[in-house]
């Protein structure tokens, strides 16, 4: 069983997300795609910041758009390594292999795919 707010915490301190992105990338991930209304339904946040930090998570490198509202998780393994090097290029910190983000494209991996294979 995957502890989620051990991951959330996880993408917050190695790939420096912010807790609402954090938060809205698991839900997708995990869920599969939904829209910005559904995101804020689930989160229990307001509309324009579900589609607001969902777009953030396009330029950060964890979703790709579907429409102008609906969104999409990349397969977690590559995601987490994409979101991790955009990170260490906005820092201008070295990018070299992060076990701790490995970790989290690993554990992300079934509960991505089972939500996908319904």
């Amino acid at each position: 069983m995957m502890n989620s707010s051990k991951i959330e915490n996880d993408l917050i301190s190695e790939i420096h997300l912010e807790p609402i992105h954090a938060k809205i990338f698991l839900l997708v991930t995990c869920y599969g795609k939904m829209s910005s209304e559904t995101i804020g339904h689930k989160l229990k946040i307001p509309f324009d910041e579900a589609k607001k930090a969902s777009e953030d998570l396009i330029s950060l490198g964890a979703f790709i758009d579907i429409s102008e509202t609906e969104f999409e998780a990349m397969h977690p393994r590559f995601t987490a390594v994409n979101m991790y090097r955009r990170m260490c290029d906005r820092e201008n910190v070295e990018f070299k292999r992060n076990k701790i983000v490995d970790n989290l494209g690993a554990i992300l991996e079934k509960p991505y795919n089972d939500a996908r294979t319904k």
